[in-house]
């Protein structure tokens, strides 16, 4: 990772180095390269030298399936990788130009930090949007590998039973315990008769493939419901429904899967529920 964005952030010196001393050239002007590749160089030296905070950044925004709190992390590595970016920049080139014998002003004002903090601005999405991408590969391939790695010792297999992973992590629990099954970002919220809640990396198309053989099936865009734990149904004028599940909660369906309850009638509670009695169906006007 650190050599691929090493690599990119060199050329795109090298370049701008280039191109600013021809124009400068086209206008009269010195075409002084060296000064020029002295100024990318510079700053690139410091914008590797915080890339960690990138990477740390990214990373944490990847496990947070709020989008505000994303927006929070971002915000906060943008400015302080911008802040460190222009204090580095200016140390290290007032430093090589003492030792030189020279000297840098940089001319502190408002003006200039909001030029500066543009750039860093574009430099932290690129940056951010490689590292995210790489990352995401990374979790692909380790998906990809971790069938083929020794299976970790578990008990016996049930059809009776699933299994939640969460990277090294793994829960198994009974379907017949499950209430909803709710998409949160990039994760998705396993919720369960006894009020507790599992949140798992996964997205919900895929839950709803291994689920739909115990009766959880989609009641919304997104959201999923055991028909199984449910005692009864208020269909509403609209179109949406509301369910009310044998342990005394509710969750909301929309009118579009509204056809996944239609059958609610005739079925009869499971053995293991709460209620034996079938589900009610109630039509408000």
């Amino acid at each position: 990772m650190f050599a691929a964005i090493a690599a990119v952030a060199l050329a795109t010196g090298i370049v701008n180095a280039f191109s600013g001393a021809q124009d400068a050239a086209w206008r009269g002007d010195s075409y002084d390269i060296g000064r020029r590749l002295f100024w990318e160089m510079s700053s690139i030296a410091v914008i590797l030298l915080l890339l960690p905070l990138l990477v740390l950044a990214v990373r944490r925004m990847r496990q947070t399936p709020s989008l505000a709190a994303r927006a929070g992390i971002g915000a906060i590595a943008l400015l302080g990788f911008s802040a460190l970016h222009i204090t580095g920049m200016v140390w290290v080139r007032k430093l090589a130009l003492w030792l030189a014998g020279g000297a840098y002003d940089f001319r502190f004002s408002l003006a200039t930090v909001l030029y500066e903090f543009r750039k860093d601005a574009v430099a932290v999405v690129l940056i951010s949007g490689t590292i995210w991408l790489l990352e995401s590969r990374r979790e692909l391939r380790s998906a990809a590998v971790a069938p083929s790695s020794p299976p970790a010792p578990q008990q016996p297999s049930s059809p009776d039973l699933i299994w939640l992973r969460d990277g090294t992590s793994r829960i198994r629990l009974a379907p017949r315990d499950i209430l909803w099954v709710a998409s949160a970002g990039n994760y998705i919220e396993y919720s369960l008769v006894d009020g507790t809640q599992h949140l798992i990396r996964g997205t919900l198309a895929a839950a709803e493939s291994e689920l739909a053989r115990f009766s959880i099936v989609r009641v919304h865009r997104t959201r999923l419901a055991n028909l199984d734990r449910v005692r009864g149904v208020d269909l509403k004028a609209s179109g949406d429904f509301e369910l009310a599940f044998d342990n005394g909660q509710t969750l909301g369906g929309s009118r579009r899967y509204r056809p996944a309850v239609a059958s609610l009638g005739s079925r009869t509670a499971p053995a293991g529920s709460a209620t034996a009695d079938p589900p009610a169906v109630h039509k408000q006007p």
